[in-house]
């Protein structure tokens, strides 16, 4: 099994609810079915499951129960913790999807620096002190942090996951976070996701 790039692994999961999505009586799924149905190049297809599997068969494709499997042991990493800081209503959100939980993610705890709002829980999630964020991340491996704090607080709470050993930021705080190259982070600004939209419909419009 040839190594993953980070591409891939951005695809992985829409091809695993792809795949979930099947008919049960669907047992093998050829990649060009896969392509066509996520508007993906099948070449780039192949390439991507021949990355987490090496069970494709000429003209038959892919066991379904068996590729479902395969791409879930290398999205699914129960020893990786996950936690959120910042628990407004973008953090609140977040905490009560539970979706996650099909790619065999769990978000441990939550942080934030309103003491109202500490030693109380969300969805099973316990909020805590940010003062407690590094210990709590050095005991538990987390390698994964959420930052969902107003733009001006963004830096620090980055530096503060970085410093206890956090590998990959998920960011929705409207501003670009600087870290060390091998820490990973992914950019969600919902304000300009949702003024592409606009700006694309204008488009659409004046055409």
């Amino acid at each position: 099994m040839s190594g993953i790039t980070k591409a891939t692994l951005g695809r992985l999961p829409l091809y695993l609810k792809y795949l979930r999505s099947l008919d049960g009586g669907d047992k093998y799924v050829s990649s060009s079915k896969i392509s066509a149905a996520l508007n993906l190049g099948e070449v780039q297809v192949k390439k991507d499951l021949s990355s987490v599997s090496a069970k494709g068969k000429p003209k038959v494709g892919y066991k379904k129960d068996e590729l479902i499997l395969d791409i879930n042991n290398v999205l699914s990493y129960p020893d990786t913790g996950v936690v959120l800081v910042g628990v407004g209503k973008l953090g609140r959100a977040i905490l009560d999807y539970d979706g996650f939980v099909k790619f065999g993610i769990s978000i441990g705890a939550a942080f934030d620096n309103d003491p109202s709002k500490t030693g109380k829980s969300e969805n099973g999630k316990e909020i805590l002190p940010i003062d407690s964020l590094k210990s709590y991340c050095e005991d538990h491996q987390v390698k994964i942090g959420i930052i969902t704090v107003p733009q001006a607080y963004a830096q620090s709470v980055c530096d503060l996951l970085t410093g206890a050993g956090v590998k990959a930021i998920w960011n929705f705080a409207p501003v670009k976070l600087a870290a060390d190259e091998n820490v990973m982070i992914k950019n969600e600004d919902l304000s300009l996701s949702l003024a592409y939209l606009n700006i694309a419909l204008t488009g659409e419009a004046e055409d």
